[in-house]
């Protein structure tokens, strides 16, 4: 019975959602709160001796209309990249085929050294390069592969690259701008900014942990350590500018 791929790779292998798109959250959600956090950082630093001169409505003005431009730039950044990827990718294996069909010799002297090069004895990669031989779209995924170092990008999804990366640059982005959007004073939202920040950056970075299961220390302590300092020059840049 034919395997049914997609099914085994979220019944057998238990891929979930997040770790199809975990590149995608880590890169918008880590995006959106720094970038909106700069903003809060930035008033606050210009006026560190006298936040409120501000005005919590100026902070939602320049937090939100950032959060919305950046947010749709980082969406359709990255389905523009993703389309890009794909159409490269797409022309250099044509370009492949087309050489196993123009120079087969050649070609089949590049995947016998690949393979040996990958641990196949001489006589068994010989054997295995000419089967890979009767099969052109095998062969040039390999060549893809290991001779060109191309990801294939043929089962990815743009769009939903594109939608995941806004959504969790809204989403964690607001972060930073909910205790103005609450009308909490100005004295004490700045300070509670800076701790929600702090949440979020440790939420992502907690996120990044339960998918990969890599080192939790590294995996929060990376993310949180990226971001604030990120936010630090931030603030520090607008105290300069503000005086």
């Amino acid at each position: 019975m034919a395997i049914n791929w997609a099914k085994h790779r979220t019944q057998d292998h238990h891929i979930t959602r997040a770790q199809e798109f975990l590149k995608q959250i880590v890169y918008g959600g880590n995006d959106g709160i720094v970038t909106t956090f700069a903003i809060v950082a930035g008033f606050a630093g210009a006026s560190a001796e006298n936040t409120a001169q501000i005005g919590a409505l100026a902070v939602l003005v320049f937090g939100l209309a950032n959060l919305f431009a950046d947010g749709v730039s980082m969406g359709l950044g990255e389905f523009l990249s993703g389309r890009s990827q794909r159409d490269l990718y797409n022309t250099r294996r044509r370009m492949e085929l087309q050489e196993l069909v123009t120079d087969p010799v050649g070609e089949q002297a590049e995947l016998q050294q690949m393979l040996r090069e990958r641990g196949m004895a001489g006589d068994d990669a010989d054997k295995v390069a000419i089967i890979l031989m009767r099969n052109h779209d095998f062969a040039a995924d390999l060549m893809m592969a290991y001779e060109f170092e191309m990801t294939d990008p043929r089962s990815t999804n743009p769009v939903g690259d594109g939608l995941s990366t806004f959504a969790a640059f809204i989403t964690l982005g607001s972060v930073p701008l909910a205790p103005y959007l609450i009308g909490m004073e100005t004295t004490l939202a700045f300070p509670v900014s800076v701790a929600a920040t702090f949440l979020a950056l440790f939420g992502l970075g907690a996120l990044r942990w339960r998918v990969t299961r890599e080192s939790a220390l590294r995996c929060i302590g990376e993310t949180v350590i990226v971001g604030g300092i990120c936010a630090f020059v931030a603030y520090g840049v607008g105290a300069l500018v503000g005086g």
